[in-house]
Protein backbone atom coordinates (compact mmCIF):
# COMPACT_ATOMS: atom_id res chain seq x y z
CA UNK A 1 0.00 0.00 0.00
CA UNK A 2 1.66 3.51 -0.73
CA UNK A 3 2.48 5.69 1.60
CA UNK A 4 1.68 9.00 -0.33
CA UNK A 5 -1.10 9.99 3.02
CA UNK A 6 2.00 9.70 5.26
CA UNK A 7 4.34 11.81 2.86
CA UNK A 8 1.28 14.29 2.52
CA UNK A 9 1.15 15.05 5.95
CA UNK A 10 4.55 15.25 6.79
CA UNK A 11 5.14 17.56 4.02
CA UNK A 12 2.20 20.05 4.23
CA UNK A 13 3.12 20.09 8.47
CA UNK A 14 6.76 20.96 7.52
CA UNK A 15 5.94 23.62 5.23
CA UNK A 16 3.79 25.29 8.56
CA UNK A 17 6.05 24.45 11.42
CA UNK A 18 9.51 26.48 12.82
CA UNK A 19 10.53 23.21 13.87
CA UNK A 20 10.64 21.02 10.67
CA UNK A 21 13.11 18.66 11.75
CA UNK A 22 11.25 17.89 14.76
CA UNK A 23 7.88 16.90 12.50
CA UNK A 24 7.64 12.90 12.73
CA UNK A 25 4.52 10.90 11.37
CA UNK A 26 3.59 6.94 12.29
CA UNK A 27 1.67 5.48 9.93
CA UNK A 28 -0.68 2.59 11.00
CA UNK A 29 -3.37 0.25 9.32
CA UNK A 30 -6.41 -1.60 10.86
CA UNK A 31 -9.48 -2.62 10.13
CA UNK A 32 -10.87 0.74 10.42
CA UNK A 33 -8.22 2.47 7.86
CA UNK A 34 -5.49 4.35 7.90
CA UNK A 35 -4.45 6.11 11.01
CA UNK A 36 -1.57 8.71 11.10
CA UNK A 37 -0.21 9.78 13.94
CA UNK A 38 1.35 13.40 14.02
CA UNK A 39 4.65 14.45 16.19
CA UNK A 40 5.33 17.95 16.43
CA UNK A 41 7.75 19.89 18.84
CA UNK A 42 5.84 21.61 21.63
CA UNK A 43 6.33 25.36 20.70
CA UNK A 44 4.94 24.13 16.85
CA UNK A 45 1.15 22.84 18.43
CA UNK A 46 -0.46 26.19 17.94
CA UNK A 47 1.11 26.51 13.75
CA UNK A 48 -0.35 22.58 13.61
CA UNK A 49 -3.41 23.10 15.39
CA UNK A 50 -4.42 26.81 14.37
CA UNK A 51 -6.58 28.92 15.64
CA UNK A 52 -9.96 27.69 16.54
CA UNK A 53 -8.26 24.33 15.17
CA UNK A 54 -9.17 25.40 11.48
CA UNK A 55 -5.28 24.69 10.48
CA UNK A 56 -5.74 20.97 11.67
CA UNK A 57 -9.19 20.58 10.24
CA UNK A 58 -7.80 21.76 7.12
CA UNK A 59 -5.72 18.95 7.12
CA UNK A 60 -7.72 15.99 8.24
CA UNK A 61 -9.85 17.51 5.18
CA UNK A 62 -7.05 17.23 2.68
CA UNK A 63 -5.80 13.96 3.88
CA UNK A 64 -9.35 12.70 3.38
CA UNK A 65 -9.06 13.48 -0.24
CA UNK A 66 -5.67 12.14 -0.72
CA UNK A 67 -6.89 8.76 0.95
CA UNK A 68 -10.13 8.74 -1.22
CA UNK A 69 -7.80 9.19 -4.36
CA UNK A 70 -5.96 5.71 -3.42
CA UNK A 71 -9.27 4.16 -1.83
CA UNK A 72 -8.70 3.81 1.64
CA UNK A 73 -10.51 5.74 4.70
CA UNK A 74 -7.50 7.88 6.61
CA UNK A 75 -7.52 9.59 9.41
CA UNK A 76 -4.85 11.78 11.06
CA UNK A 77 -4.29 12.18 15.44
CA UNK A 78 -1.67 15.04 16.74
CA UNK A 79 -0.36 14.07 19.51
CA UNK A 80 -0.10 16.61 21.95
CA UNK A 81 3.28 16.43 23.81
CA UNK A 82 3.29 17.96 27.31
CA UNK A 83 4.83 22.01 27.69
CA UNK A 84 2.47 22.53 24.07
CA UNK A 85 1.55 26.16 23.79
CA UNK A 86 -2.02 25.60 23.52
CA UNK A 87 -3.96 25.92 26.46
CA UNK A 88 -6.60 23.32 28.37
CA UNK A 89 -9.18 22.21 25.65
CA UNK A 90 -12.90 24.10 26.57
CA UNK A 91 -16.11 22.21 26.07
CA UNK A 92 -17.94 24.32 24.53
CA UNK A 93 -21.88 24.26 24.90
CA UNK A 94 -25.28 26.57 24.06
CA UNK A 95 -24.58 28.84 27.16
CA UNK A 96 -21.57 30.40 25.43
CA UNK A 97 -23.31 31.37 22.68
CA UNK A 98 -26.03 33.48 24.74
CA UNK A 99 -23.01 34.53 27.68
CA UNK A 100 -22.86 37.87 26.31
CA UNK A 101 -26.61 38.52 25.48
CA UNK A 102 -27.17 41.65 27.83
CA UNK A 103 -23.88 43.39 26.59
CA UNK A 104 -25.76 42.62 22.92
CA UNK A 105 -29.00 44.32 24.57
CA UNK A 106 -27.08 47.68 25.03
CA UNK A 107 -26.13 48.07 21.60
CA UNK A 108 -28.01 50.17 19.13
CA UNK A 109 -29.67 48.46 16.22
CA UNK A 110 -27.45 48.15 12.89
CA UNK A 111 -28.68 50.92 10.45
CA UNK A 112 -30.29 48.52 7.65
CA UNK A 113 -30.49 49.52 3.70
CA UNK A 114 -33.82 50.81 3.75
CA UNK A 115 -33.02 53.26 6.71
CA UNK A 116 -29.94 55.18 4.19
CA UNK A 117 -33.03 57.23 2.56
CA UNK A 118 -31.31 56.72 -1.14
Amino acid sequence: MSNKDQEFVEYVVQSIVDNPDSVSTERTVDEMGVLITLKVAPEDMGNVIGRSGQTARAIRTLLRVVGAKNNSRVNLKIYEPEGSNRGPRRERNDRDDHSNDSAAEDMPDPIGVDDLNL
